[in-house]
């Protein structure tokens, strides 16, 4: 009888894809697949090592499934990921529960390091990053109707406070070939929305082609028959160009959404973290956006409590977050990373700083939304069907506004006499009400 697997993944949808590529070549490789990693034989943690919340939340689901090997439920536990590769030693020193651990480089070889943990051998293996797969045959573990698609692997930002380009090397772009084969059949399989992402989408082709080459690939995938949505997700502002605008604007099958981790508005700030700009260089970009693109919808990520923010660089960033007013953000505090430049900063901000300074802007930001939300009632959108909540008793799904798991839904009745609509079905929804940021309304 086959040995059966089953994956935890955490973290991003980077991590995501990853563990997608490992769970296809175990199947490919005899081993049965177990939704459930706690029904398995052998249990995979695909670890998340970006930030101490992260961090925390892998060791304690690596203890948990422990306390299944303990009472004989799973036999085996093999942790992968970022967390293994940056911590390696420490890891296998402080979980001896694991039975491997290894790093992002051995995801070719693990098919092997599964055999030779189910066979009674401890494995340790951190071969070069650069070695990860950028892309592969994959086992989808979203809903057939939208895919996230790896367009590229690592970061050359170097961003001060990141721990990014130590975990997974420099910036490797996959060639624009490989990513259309990817995506038609992807399509082919049923997906209606393709969701781009790489640590940093808008910097994609430069290292392949001399060139930004995302606007080059976004109108090849616009002419793949049956995809409705394309979605960027992680675009660098610096990397934002006029034809970049130009292609989303011009693009139907672009939705009119992208997401531009800025961290924060402070020029000094932003020159502590390596960055770029300053809170008027943002605005412009943001403006022109909006200009040339109409109705688009911005989301960002913010980070409070970085060493040497004052109370005037965090009023700062509160007055841009009110004057820009992004349809949807999010907001942490400042996770200090050991080997991070940012780390070994004088002037580091108190824990309990940062994180009120993170509420007020989630505070003031839900505000926004909910205003944002309201704007929209009377409006008919287009949104994808996702599912049905028993509670509620009506549908729900996402408009162009909304990444799955980082942003809202919106939840819809169907009217006696109209057919229901099958989940990965596009409808069109007159909105009535917005409740907490969410939006409700009737198919039409």
């Amino acid at each position: 009888m086959a040995t059966s697997v089953g994956m935890v993944n955490l973290g991003c949808a980077k991590n995501q894809v990853d563990g997608e590529v490992l769970m296809a070549a175990l199947q490919k490789a005899g081993f049965e697949l177990r939704d459930d990693a706690a029904l398995a034989d052998v249990a995979i943690v695909n670890t998340c090592g970006f930030i101490e919340d992260a961090k925390k939340e892998s060791i304690e689901e690596i203890l948990e499934l422990a306390k299944l090997k303990k009472e004989g439920q799973i036999k085996k536990i093999v942790v992968t990921g970022c967390l293994a590769e940056r911590y390696r030693e420490e890891v296998a020193k402080e979980l001896p529960e694991a039975d491997a651990v290894v790093g992002i480089g051995a995801n070719p070889d693990i098919a092997d390091i599964i055999a030779r943990v189910a066979a009674g051998e401890h494995v340790e293996s951190y071969p070069p990053k650069d070695r990860l797969p950028i892309c592969g045959e994959r086992v989808l573990t979203t809903p057939s109707y939208f895919a996230y698609l790896k367009i590229a692997e690592g970061c050359d930002n170097r961003c001060s406070y990141c721990a990014i380009p130590l975990i997974r090397g420099g910036f490797r772009s996959r060639t624009m070939e490989d990513i259309l084969a990817e995506a038609e059949k992807l399509v082919a399989d049923g997906a209606k929305e393709l969701i781009l992402i790489a640590q940093d989408t808008s910097r994609y082709g430069l290292d392949l082609y001399g060139k930004f080459a995302l606007p080059e690939l976004l109108r090849k995938l616009c002419k793949i028959e049956n995809l409705m949505w394309i979605r960027l997700l992680y675009c660098y502002p610096d990397c934002i160009t006029d034809e970049l605008i130009d292609t989303i604007a011009s693009e139907q099958k672009i939705v009119k959404y992208l997401d531009l981790p800025l961290q924060h508005a402070s020029g000094k700030i932003l020159r502590a973290m390596n960055r770029r700009g300053d809170r008027g260089s943002l605005t412009a970009l943001l403006n022109k956006l909006r200009e040339r693109v109409p109705g688009i919808v911005l989301r960002t990520t913010l980070i409070t409590g970085f060493p040497g923010e004052m109370e005037e660089d965090f009023t700062e960033l509160a007055e841009f977050v009110r004057d820009i007013r992004f349809e949807r953000l999010g907001c942490f505090a400042y996770s200090r990373e050991e080997g991070t430049p940012a780390a070994d900063l004088p002037d580091q901000v108190e824990e309990e700083v940062k994180r009120r300074r993170a509420d007020i802007i989630m505070e003031q930001q839900m505000e926004i939304m909910q205003e944002y939300g309201e704007s929209q009632i009377g409006k008919t959108v287009q949104v994808l069907t996702e599912g049905f909540d028993r509670y509620a008793e009506c549908y729900f799904g996402r408009s162009y506004a909304d990444a799955p798991d980082v942003d809202g839904k919106v939840f819809f009745h169907v009217p006696a006499g109209k057919r229901k609509p099958y989940f990965g079905k596009m409808v069109r929804v007159r909105i009535d009400d917005c409740m907490d940021c969410d939006l409700t309304g009737e198919l039409i």
